[in-house]
Parts: structure tokens; C-alpha cells; sequence
């Protein structure tokens, strides 16, 4: 989990500073006003359940689950993998496959633009979804407008998907939840779910519980608390043999309540009127190949080159470009825009300009960069969806202070040579409206 996401991408030029500040503000005022209506903390809501899923399994037929979501969804030997374990267990005749569509300190506002083609396009007939603790400190509205984005672009593609909220916490989360209440992000999400009849799993009802009788250790080295469970190294990632267990099981357990109550109907879900009315529905990706690009870029070969090879294989177009002055352009009407990326060692500055005003200067490398990850950039726009906007990233010639940047949460340069690079990345636009011409 990568923590103020909005905060290091907006820290630059006027209009970026402005807005900002505008969603801390926002962020603050949401955690207000929804401390005191949080509804009750439960590990399952059941609502509509899963019918198709659950239908296609009893029926001997072959179904795909995909997981989309942040870095506790994307680890390996974690609740996502024994979560398929534990169903396959229980249909050990049927043909379950699994999609990891998760990547490590992304949140929904990334996963409605990457759903698409990392989702939907392999015609999943479940898919889980896993944001919480990586949109905790987006504000509710967005958080509404995302998640719902996910649910309506779904169920227009295919609307015999099933769907499944999967909330997972921090130790940030830990003091609301020990009221019995919801964080603000599951709260959002879960008005979204009620919404639609989409069932909810909260994963850690039993980890707080287990906290709260004194037998649970939230962070720390398992070997220093004897006769403890320890969840997790670092508030957020828990251990594969603790915490992880300890989601899997409270997956299991609502699992089997909602096949339990399950339906033989199969169920065509329906696209009902919207909870908000600027959601993202209608987000996509555009490759990079199809924009303009000047000056010198290089097309990285996911077979040669260790960077390419972190690009998620339906998004796997990748360019690279040190040379200042080299630019990428895009003219566009709509309301959304940004650039996925790669951040990283090696990775330097991008000027963007919108419709030619004053550039911002915003850095592809964060406290975090002791390694590459892909990463999304979103970049606010003027409100207005009819105007005919034109975007440049232009590679910079100003180097960032990466000894500085990592000194923010001490990290470190362990070998200087890795930092010596001051690369752009890019490999797909994200965009809520249509490129022009």
C-alpha cells in the first residue's frame, strides 16, 4: 500500500496544489460527517448472493473467479489463493480458474479503468472485489463513484457476472471497527452494495475480535510474541500463516452461507438507476500506440527487459523514454484522465500541460521506489465534458531528489547506480470520455 497517493500526485503547479487541497478537504469532511451514521460491522451480508456462480458449479460446469484489487489480494499464498483452494475443495469435480487482477497500491480508481481488460475479457463468472484499505483515504463520493463504475461496466458487459465485496482493514481501521462499526471506505461501499443486492464479506470481523481478547498481535515479528497470533509485519500485509488464514476462513464461512441460501434461477442482474451520477462507468484504457509521440521513445520488450515484464499481460504495451523534450499527446473531451505507468529506481519527471497552460512537474518516483511497480498518474482536468481538451507529458530534464524522496520514510539508495536513470514510462492512457481524431 502506497499511503497520500493523491497527495504526491497533485503536489505540483497551481491547478494540481489547488485541487489537492480541495480533496484533503474533502477526505476530512467525509470522515466527519460519516463517524456518527457508520452502520453495523457483520462479516457476511448476504443480499442477492451469488446464483449464477453458485448454479454453474452445481451443475458440473467450469466457472472463473477473478480477484481485482490491491497488494493483500495480489500475495501470493494469501486469502485470494486459498480462497480458490477452499472452493475447489468443495466441487473437487469442477474446473475452477482464477484470475489475479490485483496490483499492489492501486485503489478502485484504478481498477474501474483496468477492469475491462483485465477482468471482463476473460469472462469471469465471479468477481471479487478488494479496495478498502487502499481507498481509505479517498473521499466517500468517489469511492461511491468508482465501485459503482465497476458494478455498472460489469453488468452491461456480461450481466450474469456475480459480484462480491470483500473488505479487508489496517490497523488505521482498527478503532471503528472495534465500536462495531465500518471505516468510511467499507461504508461507502457498502451503500453500494446494498444498492445493487451485491453480497459483502468484511474478512476481519474475527481479527478484531481476536484483538480486542487480547490473543491477536496487529504488528509485529511472530517470533516475539510467544503463545500470540501475530497478524501482520506492517499494520496492513498480513502474515500467510495468520492473517491470511484468518481471511480465508471468514471467506469460507460466508461463502458456504451464501451457497447455502443460494438460488437454481439463473439470474440476469439488472442496471438499475445510479447511486451517483458522475460514476465511472464508462472508464477505459487506451494504449499508448494509438496516441502521437514525439522526440525518442523505445518500445520495451516484456522477453528482455525486467520492467516490461511487471506490466500485467492484458496491458502489457509498454514505451520507454529518457531523452527531455520527448512527448506524448492526446486530444480529448470528457471528465477523467490519467497515464499508467512505471515508477521506480530509474524513473525521473513528466511535465504535463493541459489545453498549454503553466506545466506541473510530477515525479514517477515516490518514498516507495526502492523498486519498479506499475503505477497509475491521474491528472485533474477542467469541468467540462464537452470542451476539447489536448494533454502533453513531456519528459523533464529535472532530475528528482531521491535521496531526499526516500529519506521521507527511511528508505535508503543501496546502490546509487540504480538511481543514476531518470526514465519516463508509459504504456495506457485512462480515460472517462472519447479521444478526438
Amino acid at each position: 500500500m502506497r499511503s497520500n497517493r493523491f497527495a504526491i500526485l497533485l503536489s505540483t503547479g497551481k491547478l494540481f496544489k489547488l485541487m489537492g487541497i480541495l480533496l484533503a478537504i474533502l477526505t476530512g469532511t467525509s470522515l466527519l460527517a460519516q463517524s456518527d451514521s457508520l452502520p453495523d460491522a457483520r462479516e457476511c451480508r448476504i443480499r442477492s448472493g451469488l446464483p449464477n456462480f453458485f448454479q454453474k458449479l452445481h451443475a458440473g460446469q467450469p466457472v472463473t473467479i477473478a480477484y481485482l484489487g490491491g497488494s493483500i489480494t495480489e500475495a501470493a499464498d494469501g486469502w485470494r489463493e486459498h480462497s480458490a483452494s477452499w472452493l475447489q475443495k468443495q466441487f473437487p469435480t469442477a474446473s475452477i480458474t482464477s484470475v489475479n487482477a490485483a496490483i499492489g497500491g492501486t485503489g478502485s480508481d484504478f481498477g474501474v479503468f483496468r477492469l475491462r481488460k483485465q477482468v471482463l475479457e476473460t469472462s469471469p463468472d465471479l468477481i471479487f472485489v478488494e479496495f478498502a484499505v487502499n481507498d481509505q483515504d479517498m473521499p466517500t463520493q468517489m469511492i461511491q463513484e468508482t465501485m459503482e463504475g465497476i458494478v455498472r461496466q460489469t453488468w452491461k458487459y456480461n450481466p450474469h457476472i456475480d459480484i462480491c465485496f470483500v473488505y479487508t482493514l489496517s490497523s488505521k481501521m482498527l478503532p471503528v471497527l472495534q465500536k462495531g462499526k465500518l471505516p468510511v471506505s467499507s461504508r461507502a461501499m457498502e451503500d453500494i452494495a446494498e444498492h445493487y443486492a451485491i453480497p459483502s464479506v468484511n474478512l476481519g470481523i474475527q481479527v478484531v475480535q481476536l484483538v480486542l481478547n487480547g490473543q491477536l498481535i496487529f504488528k509485529g515479528k511472530k517470533d516475539e510474541f510467544p503463545g500470540k497470533i501475530v497478524f501482520s509485519p506492517d499494520n496492513v500485509h498480513p502474515y500467510a500463516q495468520t492473517g491470511h488464514r484468518l481471511y480465508t476462513e471468514a471467506l469460507s464461512r460466508s461463502l458456504q452461507l451464501i451457497m447455502d441460501n443460494r438460488s437454481n434461477v439463473k439470474m440476469a442482474h439488472k442496471i438499475i438507476q445510479p447511486v451517483t451520477v458522475n460514476n465511472w462507468e464508462e472508464a477505459q484504457m487506451i494504449s499508448i500506440a494509438k496516441l502521437r509521440k514525439s522526440g525518442s521513445w523505445q518500445v520495451m520488450d516484456a522477453r528482455l527487459d525486467s520492467v516490461a515484464r511487471l506490466m500485467p499481460k492484458a496491458l502489457s504495451y509498454l514505451v520507454r523514454s529518457d531523452k527531455p523534450g520527448s512527448t506524448i499527446r492526446a486530444t480529448f473531451t470528457g471528465s477523467r484522465i490519467g497515464l499508467f505507468d512505471v515508477i521506480g529506481p530509474g524513473c525521473g519527471q513528466y511535465l504535463v500541460t493541459i489545453d498549454h497552460q503553466q506545466p506541473a512537474l510530477l515525479p514517477r518516483f515516490d518514498p516507495y521506489c526502492t523498486y519498479y511497480q506499475p503505477q497509475p498518474l491521474f491528472i485533474p482536468i477542467p469541468d467540462d465534458k464537452q470542451k476539447v481538451h489536448t494533454i502533453e507529458f513531456i519528459v523533464s530534464d529535472v532530475a528528482p531528489d531521491k535521496a531526499a524522496i526516500l529519506q521521507e520514510i527511511n528508505n535508503k539508495m543501496d546502490d546509487p547506480q540504480r538511481y543514476k536513470k531518470n526514465a519516463c514510462y508509459a504504456g495506457q492512457l485512462m480515460l472517462i470520455g472519447q479521444l478526438v481524431n
